[in-house]
């Protein structure tokens, strides 16, 4: 089974067996922006720094900046979310990625949390 990463920003991180980083936003993330109604991605191609704001999705709160949790070069977009947006919410973690990276640094992954330790850091906000 892959690993998947989390940031702090609620970003997940699945990197496949190609070594692309698949990037999307979490499911506590999606259920606190509500209905979403717009995802804007970065185009292909693209380098983006750690933490580097490179997407945008937009609710019927609010708009949010997605941010890159790694280093890389994006190398595809998910078009399924830019034509139907509301993918997000049924599938935060899933079919509704964001974005895939080639990482400029694989083992950066290391610095990001794992299931338990996002849940954890949950905790800590409430």
């Amino acid at each position: 089974m892959t690993q998947v990463y989390f940031s702090k920003d609620h970003e997940w991180v699945s990197v496949g067996a190609d070594g692309l980083a698949t990037i999307g936003i979490t499911d506590h993330a999606q259920q606190a922006l509500g209905d979403i109604v717009f995802v804007e991605l970065p185009e292909a191609g693209r380098n983006v720094g750690t933490g580097e704001a490179c997407a945008v999705v937009e609710s019927v709160k609010a708009a949010s900046d997605v941010y890159a949790p790694l280093a890389g070069t994006v190398a595809e977009v998910n078009q399924a979310i830019i034509d139907e947006p509301g993918l997000v919410n049924s599938a935060a973690e899933g079919e509704a990625w964001f974005f895939k990276l080639r990482l400029a640094d694989p083992a950066a992954v290391s610095e990001l949390m794992d299931r338990a330790a996002y849940d954890e850091y949950l905790g800590t906000l409430a």
